[in-house]
């Protein structure tokens, strides 16, 4: 069997780690005085990328992207590899935990108003140990530049010294953000963007049934609530895959 985790796709490095091989990763960043930054890369996330070249340099300054998604782990047995799909919202919680059992505090940074702080209740009535902060984080530019809020916020943060950083501003927010201010953050050791995964613990969406996630099935869950994301879900369930074939053919040519 197979056992090579990483491919490349539009260029970038892929990592198909499962939540051991990426903690470990982490914990071995950190020892060595680093920091850890992950994209828990997917097809619209990769399609966007490749069709904008500043944000495919952000990403690619990343210290991990990982296979969050069933269209590019497809791609990944495409490109001969044997990659694990590691969902955004799996690890983030196993993050969680590992810091309500080590001791270490947590941020919560982005989500509509209101959303962080129901999500760090949430995960305070999980874990009882847990110290987070939540901050809704202010206005931000697809440059990852904030608002006079947004300062204020960065401020709190080098206050509070969290060790773990979720920024949930969606992409590429989120990404460009953390590119940004990650160094002015020395207390943290791992920064992950996390998209809306705030609002599934908030109580502010629905996630996926187990079954439907199990089987990659998650994109149809939210075709069936949310019919408006038709497109972007059409990109990343038929677009995604149709670009990078046509990508690996004009390359054997």
């Amino acid at each position: 069997m197979n056992s090579r985790k990483t491919f490349e796709c539009f260029g970038l490095v892929i990592h198909g780690f499962g939540l051991e091989d990426t903690l470990s990763h982490i914990e071995d960043t950190k020892t060595h005085g680093g920091q850890s930054w992950i994209v828990t890369a997917n097809p619209e996330i990769l399609l966007y990328a490749k069709r904008t070249p500043s944000y495919w340099q952000t990403i690619r300054q990343a210290d991990l992207r990982l296979v969050d998604g069933t269209g590019l782990q497809f791609v990944g047995w495409l490109s001969g590899a044997s990659p694990k799909r590691l969902r955004g919202a799996d690890l983030a919680e196993a993050l969680i935990r590992q810091a309500a059992e080590q001791g270490r505090s947590v941020a919560f940074v982005g989500g509509d108003p209101g959303v962080a702080d129901k999500a760090a209740w949430a995960m305070r009535q999980k874990y009882p140990a847990l110290r987070v902060v939540s901050e809704q984080g202010g206005t931000i530019d697809a440059e990852g530049v904030g608002d006079a809020a947004n300062e204020e916020v960065l401020h709190r943060l080098t206050m509070n010294a969290p060790d773990v950083l979720f920024v949930a501003f969606g992409h590429p927010k989120q990404e460009e953000w953390i590119k940004r201010h990650l160094a002015d953050l020395p207390s943290v050791k791992v920064a992950v963007g996390v998209g809306g995964t705030l609002d599934f613990w908030a109580g502010a969406a629905t996630p996926a049934p187990k079954l439907l996630r199990a089987i990659g099935l998650e994109w149809f869950w939210r075709l069936i609530r949310e019919p408006r994301r038709w497109r972007r879900i059409l990109d990343a369930v038929v677009v995604f895959p149709l670009v990078f074939l046509s990508d690996r053919l004009r390359q054997k040519k």
